[in-house]
């Protein structure tokens, strides 16, 4: 990749391409050089990708890979919903220097659901980051990845490099338009739990979903984990939604435990818990942060008649 082609923040601007790339070699050759270009411009540097692809890039960069930061997707960003106050974080530690950041939340195997958060992510970056001084690119495995979510990829980054060539998206859409596109219907569950609730009720609604997740196949911190996101969550939901909220309870074939809270609320701010907000923020942002650390998935869905949360735990 020449200098002319390696997309960079000049000037503090935020720049953010996604990646086309359909060989491990042309993956390896196009993130090193970037990395390397940013440890050579004196830039922070932290490249968060599937772990299988670590190894490589650790070894492409040798001893330079030292001063990089790196992180595994898979467990970074199982959950959709974390990654970006993660980039953020990374970024706020260098409030006067322009950063660059290597992040792909899409690989071959994501579920739709988990596609379709991750579709909003990278959505959301671009309203995160406006105003900061960034480069972050997003590699797609154009060779391995649905042609919907390569679609996606051209209308949630407004440059793509693909065969060596940086070009402007003609399909870059505005980021509120792609995350109401993500609004896609909930499938039903088959069978479900179902409790309702309203003010001065939380701690009997834990109680209740503690004993539910008591039979399932989840154990210790992964059954506490939960059953802290489902209290946030319906504590939210009183202070924000109405006051009242139905939660529903069941398991999937795999084991998976979900909880699902429904209450006539309104999402306002589409970075409320993808972005880190201060202890004293009073939107219900600091609870949403808290359930996307905690699950494994979190399913939003916002629309005129209420809101909709979905969290997910493996067992």
């Amino acid at each position: 990749m020449t200098d002319a082609e390696t997309p960079l923040a000049a000037g503090g601007r935020f720049v953010h391409p996604a990646l086309f790339y359909r060989t491990t070699e042309e993956y390896v050759s196009t993130v090193g050089a970037f990395a390397r270009r940013a440890l050579d411009a004196a830039e922070p540097c932290f490249v968060a990708v599937p772990g299988h692809r670590l190894e490589a890039l650790g070894s492409a960069l040798g001893d330079a890979a030292a001063e990089v930061e790196f992180a595994d997707m898979t467990v970074l960003g199982r959950n959709p919903g974390r990654i970006l106050s993660a980039l953020q974080d990374f970024a706020d530690r260098y409030p006067d220097r322009p950063v660059r950041i290597v992040g792909e939340p899409i690989w071959a195997g994501r579920t739709r659901a988990e596609i379709l958060e991750a579709t909003r992510h990278e959505a959301l970056i671009n309203t995160a980051f406006a105003r900061r001084g960034a480069t972050i690119l997003c590699p797609y495995d154009v060779s391995a990845l649905p042609a919907g979510v390569v679609d996606d990829a051209r209308r949630t980054h407004p440059t793509v490099l693909d065969g060596g060539k940086n070009l402007p998206s003609p399909h870059y859409t505005d980021p509120a338009v792609v995350c109401g596109d993500c609004d896609q219907a909930l499938p039903e569950p088959d069978q479900t739990t179902r409790l309702t609730y309203r003010g001065g009720q939380l701690a009997a609604v834990r109680r209740q979903a503690d004993a539910w997740a008591r039979t399932t196949t989840l154990e210790g911190a992964r059954r506490g984990d939960l059953i802290l996101a489902i209290s946030e969550a319906v504590a939210n939901s009183v202070a924000h939604g109405g006051g009242s909220g139905t939660l529903r309870l069941w398991t999937t074939g795999d084991g998976t435990a979900i909880a699902e809270i429904r209450d006539a609320g309104y999402l306002r701010d589409p970075l409320a818990g993808r972005s880190r907000t201060s202890p004293t923020s009073g939107n219900g942002g600091r609870g949403l942060w808290m359930i996307h650390q905690l699950c494994d998935l979190v399913e939003i869905r916002a629309t005129p008649t209420g809101l909709t949360l979905r969290l997910h735990m493996s067992s």
